[in-house]
């Protein structure tokens, strides 16, 4: 077991909080991809990939939420598809979808996840790449690119890696008992698109959706953070990203909202063109619908 058992219950409970059921398993192959297995110690890791569109400008490494799977994620994915990126995602053992979910206990998936990001990393990553995630899996992301989190015995205390551009990270857990610390949010050490909305459900018995924020709240003052705010967006766009199975409506409008700033993030911090952080600057408002700030 990696954690004591109060810890373990915690970390039960906010699973179960990030999806209380997943009821229905629903593959969307809207968009193209393929799959390779990669080996990992004693386990099989199966990896998704979307190959880019044109010339490869770039590759994403993406975790996805808790209980979910990398094919419930093709309208976040597409649009870094279509910018030039190819995009690898590993199943994690958490995932609902997992061919042998039941060897594993919920304490398990928190180093499987850590671990299952530095194979890609390894394998796909090359010099440089863009780490990127989704609820649990913003976390993963965030690790990579410096955030301290409380790593289990056994790995590495850092789990940084200097390959790591800029991070994407769409409604990031709160600092939590046995996860993360909220200190831990302020060695995020590159550039970084936080993303949250006002009916994002707060997780680990969060007082409101703003602890989403934590870690753009705690990150260092760099001028390359920023936080993304949509009015009445939850935590899965209506079932557009990592829950398909719900009833919708899918929020795709203020999906694509986030989807054209953070290619204006890639364009500005992983391209370094002057002229998209000029119009990210030209979209720093507090007030929303879309409200961006910038630390």
């Amino acid at each position: 077991m990696l954690f004591s058992p109060n810890l373990q219950q915690l970390f039960q409970r906010f699973l179960l909080s990030v999806v209380l059921v997943f009821s229905v398993s629903i593959q969307c192959f809207a968009l193209d991809s393929e799959t390779v297995t990669l080996s990992l110690k004693e386990r099989d890791v199966k990896v998704w990939k979307w190959q880019a569109e044109g010339e490869e400008k770039g590759v994403i490494l993406f975790s996805h939420g808790a209980l979910s799977a990398p094919w419930k994620y093709d309208p976040l994915i597409q649009p870094w598809v279509e910018q030039g990126f190819t995009v690898y995602a590993p199943l994690h053992i958490d995932s609902t979808d997992h061919p042998e979910k039941d060897k594993y206990t919920v304490s398990m998936s928190w180093q499987a996840r850590l671990e299952d990001m530095q194979l890609l990393a390894d394998t796909y990553g090359g010099e440089r790449y863009i780490a990127a995630g989704h609820s649990y899996g913003a976390l993963t992301a965030l690790v990579k690119g410096g955030v301290k989190a409380i790593i289990p015995k056994g790995m590495t205390p850092s789990q940084a890696d200097p390959r790591v551009a800029m991070v994407l990270a769409y409604s990031p857990p709160p600092a939590m008992p046995g996860l993360i610390e909220k200190q831990g949010f302020a060695s995020l050490a590159v550039p970084a698109l936080i993303q949250t909305g006002t009916n994002d459900i707060p997780m680990g018995g969060a007082s409101d959706w703003s602890a989403h924020l934590d870690a753009y709240e705690m990150a260092p003052a760099t001028n390359d953070h920023y936080a993304i705010v949509l009015d009445d967006v939850d935590h899965y766009f209506g079932g557009a990203i990592c829950r398909p199975e719900l009833p919708g409506p899918k929020q795709l409008a203020e999906l694509k909202q986030t989807s054209d700033i953070s290619a204006l993030m890639i364009n500005g911090y992983f391209f370094a063109k002057d002229d998209a952080i000029d119009q990210l600057t030209s979209l720093l408002s507090p007030e929303g619908p879309t409200a961006l700030s910038r630390k």
